[in-house]
């Protein structure tokens, strides 16, 4: 007995190994849509793999990669990682957004431990299109840019969406369409981590991972771009602050590193790199996508407060670097430490794209604590916009880079909500960062019904149509102008092709005021003032600049068919220049016979 058994195992062995073998993998159904699509627009492949039922973890890059390389018309490859999705079965996808007119080509490779495979060499048409493309950093590296060159400068605010499921989130597309009527052309918002305690560590909840699919094509659809921030602090935050910011019992990382060790644990870097590539392969093709805003308030995390908090500056680089050599569109990256007057990033202003300052009055900026306005030396809307113009000026001199006020607002403030004062506050808070050299609006917390009665008034479409007369992306040669005026503030920028400027005195107004744009070339310029409550250019003259200098006036009102506009506590302006007048041809003189 014992030795037909000795003689047996060996047989029963190789049957055992022979139906265990891990097999080749095969791509099936491989279907791509559309054929042919204009540029900027999505391109989607979907297929099935013959070993899908059988992995693990079919989100894991080390167990199953998919990649696709897209050859353009021209001959640049652009390497395109897949990702599993999960829609009532297991399928693939790889998305892709073509920049190139003509025939693209492709293959898209399938590697597991079975082995390496290859797709027959595909291809789709693309043809031109209205779309502009993904937006990234402008060659004058102040300001933004669409991706065919037309420029953006963004207008919006957060609205957040706090879903954590698909089909189901706050931000809803009528209202999205409101918000574009009023010129508002970006939002940003934080989304529930893609790993939950449902999922699992380094799985992805398709629910989320789905809404986030709606959000980015409601935004495609309306030609609104949005800011995605990637890590909301109260997801890193088990002690910080308390409430609803502590979020990091809803984190799966916590099987594997405390919230404190998260910046500096290995292992968490080692499942957030995949965790990354997969927003990449997801989301990145999206025309819609704005920036990658990768951490919010990193000082309400405990890897900052209870870590080290250069450890953490260190971790956003590593994030940063991931997507700077992974995302093959280049989308900005951005994040910020909180609102305080003290809280000021100096390591995440070097690292990121977009240099962005929190500012909440409040915590820590001189504010007005007396019980009159008219006792105080200074009045509260002049130190809020002060606050505003000092903290914009400190990054664009510090970094040479994009500005934003990454989050702000809110009910950190003198003001409350419904009072006038509020939206004044928020009126200047727009105009003086514009006038400051911000690339993007102020991103004021947040979208609601109480901040929309008060906020997103007039004053989104009054900024959007004057900042639609500034070619920022194609401006030269910027610096701060040299604005002033006898009583009020100035503030301006200046470039090679014009200056535009804002003036403002919030305990008088701004009529009759005389304002002198120094140190610019001498020579003709058209003259534009804005009336910034009516969202209107009321005056437009040609002056002429001689030994370096313009003055003019401001205008106290102007009567248009029995309507009174007065100019009120401020005002913008455009400088531009004009060319000189070509010189008259020489009249040949008659010689005489």
């Amino acid at each position: 007995m014992n030795k037909l058994l000795f003689f047996l195992l060996p047989i029963f062995s190789l049957l055992s190994v022979g139906a265990s073998a891990i097999k080749f993998p095969e791509i099936q159904a491989l279907r791509q849509r559309p054929d042919t699509l204009g540029l900027y627009e999505k391109f989607e492949v979907s297929f099935n793999i013959n070993n899908g039922n059988e992995y693990i973890n079919p989100f894991d890059p080390e167990e199953i990669d998919i990649t696709a390389i897209f050859t353009s018309p021209s001959g640049k490859k652009w390497r395109i990682p897949g990702f599993y999705y999960y829609s009532g079965g297991t399928l693939w996808k790889v998305r892709f957004s073509p920049d190139e007119t003509g025939v693209w080509n492709y293959t898209i490779t399938v590697r597991d431990k079975g082995g390496e495979v290859s797709s027959n060499p595909m291809r789709f048409v693309a043809i031109r299109s209205t779309r502009k493309g993904p937006v990234v950093v402008a060659a004058n590296k102040r300001y933004l840019q669409h991706s065919n060159g037309s420029d953006f400068y963004g207008v919006g605010l957060w609205y957040n969406d706090s879903y954590t499921t698909f089909n189901r989130g706050a931000v809803r597309p009528e209202e999205l369409d409101n918000l574009k009527s009023l010129g508002v052309n970006f939002i940003s918002t934080f989304i529930t981590p893609l790993e939950t305690p449902g999922s699992g560590l380094g799985r992805y909840d398709q629910n989320i991972c789905g809404r986030l699919d709606e959000l980015l094509e409601m935004c495609e659809e309306r030609d609104i771009l949005l800011s995605l921030n990637v890590w909301f602090h109260s997801y890193l935050s088990e002690t910080v602050w308390g409430g609803g910011n502590i979020r990091w019992y809803a984190n799966p990382y916590q099987q594997i590193t405390s919230a404190r060790d998260f910046y500096r644990s290995d292992l968490a870097w080692k499942y957030q790199e995949k965790l990354y590539r997969y927003f990449i392969a997801r989301w990145s093709y999206s025309r819609a996508l704005a920036i990658w805003f990768i951490v919010d308030e990193v000082n309400g995390t405990d890897g900052w407060i209870t870590g080290d908090s250069l450890v953490a500056a260190t971790w956003g680089k590593k994030v940063h670097d991931y997507f700077k050599a992974k995302d093959p569109y280049n989308h900005p990256t951005t994040g910020t430490r909180s609102g305080g007057i003290r809280e000021f990033w100096h390591q995440g202003y070097q690292i990121f794209d977009i240099a962005a300052r929190e500012i909440y009055e409040a915590q820590g900026f001189p504010i007005n604590k007396t019980s009159s306005i008219d006792s105080s030396d200074v009045h509260p809307l002049t130190y809020s916009y002060r606050n505003y113009a000092s903290e914009n000026q400190k990054l664009w001199k510090g970094y040479g880079k994009p500005v934003i006020n990454g989050e702000t607002g809110w009910d950190h403030t003198f003001y409350e909500t419904t009072m006038p004062g509020y939206l004044a506050m928020y009126h200047n808070a727009l105009w003086v960062t514009l006038a400051t050299g911000s690339a993007m609006t102020p991103f004021w917390w947040a979208h609601s019904r109480m901040v929309n009665d008060n906020v997103l008034t007039a004053q989104i479409t009054s900024i959007r149509r004057f900042t639609d007369n500034i070619p920022f992306a194609k401006l030269t040669e910027i610096t701060p102008a040299a604005v002033k005026c006898l009583e009020g503030d100035a503030y301006g920028m200046r470039s090679k092709e014009m200056v535009f400027g804002w003036i403002v005195n919030s305990r008088s107004d701004v009529a009759g005021e005389k304002i002198t744009i120094s140190s610019i070339p001498n020579g003709r310029y058209k003259l534009r003032i804005y009336h910034t409550w009516r969202g209107l250019f009321i005056e437009e003259k040609e002056v002429t600049c001689s030994e370096g200098a313009i003055s003019f006036g401001s205008p106290f009102m102007r009567i248009t068919g029995g309507h009174a506009s007065y100019i009120g506590q401020d005002l913008a302006f455009i400088l531009e220049r004009l060319p000189e007048p070509a010189p008259l041809p020489e009249v040949p003189k008659k010689t005489r016979r």
